[in-house]
């Protein structure tokens, strides 16, 4: 029996009745099932919603020795809650509660201090604000602490160079953000995203922060993250010595890479890194951005909201932080597919590999978790999100 055979067996099996494959999307399950065969490759979820319905919600692989991956299982997923907490402030526009040509400062007086009294929202989140630092901003471990890192952004000046280019706020972006909102409405991010997300998808997991209750779901995170093979520490200092390279190690605050599975960082509410999700949840989320606003249903953003996101204009010409020509657009990037950025879809991936992606022209959405961070060469990233959603899209 070959092993794609086999595989597929194992989809029609009836093993996990809970799972969904599409006919359509066997071949797609199939690759998913391939990655996670070895107990290496820890494991994972993946989810796709088309035309707002959902298509396929499968999972694989291990939490840990003897610890399979189940439905509910879910994982921190750095990079991707940027996409998650733009999308909470979708929702506030689209209810007329902040409006994206509007100075920051309007919503959160104290933002308006150090020259920055001009930016708007859109510029926030278009990564235009100039607030990428965050490496010694506050003392100590005090990038855990939300009130703590808002106010000395808001005491910040921005980065000069904001003005002729974006500069991908790296870590910073979710707290600007999560106070943006929390002053609009008047409530705690964590609630705001209940409201604004949760309650309207039907979907619980959405998590800046994690109930105590809800933490044994949690799949952790490895290996550490490395880059080129050195502790990010390591390759901070010595990056840090270079010009090209210190916005970017200047936007990640010290200790934070090495945390990524300390109790301390599911106390935190920072989106711009600490979103625990599973893929279902993200799926679904960006089902409604791909068709229209509508998902299972639900009104969930009005279609004309929706488009002007879709635009996905280009807002600079380089990224000062990242050092590559940006694809950032009111709080997404373009869809990563295997060979490329592509105009035709958006979404926010996240250090490790997951993420998330819409495309409208087709009404397709995908999600990937996983506690497996990277490849061989590097945990910083790798092409299985990509791979998946180049195959998605070759099946409609």
């Amino acid at each position: 029996m070959t092993a794609a055979r086999a595989e597929r067996d194992t989809i029609d099996s009836g093993e996990e009745t809970s799972m969904i494959v599409d006919p359509r999307f066997i071949p797609l399950a199939i690759k998913f099932f391939r990655v996670f065969r070895s107990r290496r490759a820890g494991g994972g979820a993946l989810a796709v919603f088309l035309r707002g319905r959902p298509v396929l919600d499968i999972w694989a692989g291990d939490i840990g020795p003897g610890n399979p991956w189940r439905r509910d299982t879910m994982a921190m997923s750095y990079s991707t809650g940027k996409g998650v907490a733009a999308t909470v402030i979708h929702r506030l526009v689209d209810r007329g509660l902040i409006d994206y040509e509007q100075p920051v400062a309007d919503y959160w007086p104290e933002f308006g201090s150090a020259g920055k009294g001009s930016i708007t929202v859109r510029e926030l989140l278009n990564h235009r604000a100039g607030l990428h630092r965050e490496r010694g901003l506050v003392p100590g471990n005090g990038f855990f602490d939300h009130d703590t890192v808002a106010a000395a952004l808001a005491a910040s000046s921005p980065d000069s160079r904001r003005l002729r280019l974006q500069g991908y706020h790296t870590v910073s972006f979710g707290t600007l953000v999560a106070e943006l909102a929390q002053r609009v409405t008047n409530m705690p991010f964590p609630e705001i995203v209940q409201t604004e997300l949760s309650e309207p998808l039907g979907e619980a997991d959405f998590w800046f922060r994690v109930p105590r209750e809800e933490r044994a779901r949690i799949a952790p995170l490895f290996p550490a993250v490395r880059v080129a093979g050195f502790d990010y520490e390591n390759f901070a200092a010595a990056a840090g010595r270079y010009r090209r390279g210190s916005a970017l190690v200047e936007s990640i605050p010290a200790g934070l890479v090495g945390s990524q599975n300390h109790p301390s960082v599911h106390d935190a509410v920072q989106p711009g890194w600490n979103g625990v999700f599973t893929a279902r949840s993200l799926a679904k989320m960006y089902g409604a951005l791909a068709n229209a606003g509508e998902v299972e249903g639900i009104e969930y953003l009005r279609p004309g909201t929706v488009e002007h996101i879709a635009e996905m204009r280009p807002n600079s010409r380089y990224d000062y932080v990242l050092g590559v020509s940006p694809h950032h657009w009111l709080g997404y990037h373009r869809a990563l597919l295997r060979g490329g950025p592509t105009s035709s879809g958006f979404g926010h991936y996240g250090t490790g590999g997951s993420g998330g992606m819409a495309f409208p022209a087709s009404g397709l959405s995908i999600a990937f978790v996983t506690n497996h961070l990277g490849s061989r060469l590097t945990a910083v990233g790798d092409l299985r999100l990509p791979t998946f959603a180049s195959i998605a899209c070759r099946l409609l």
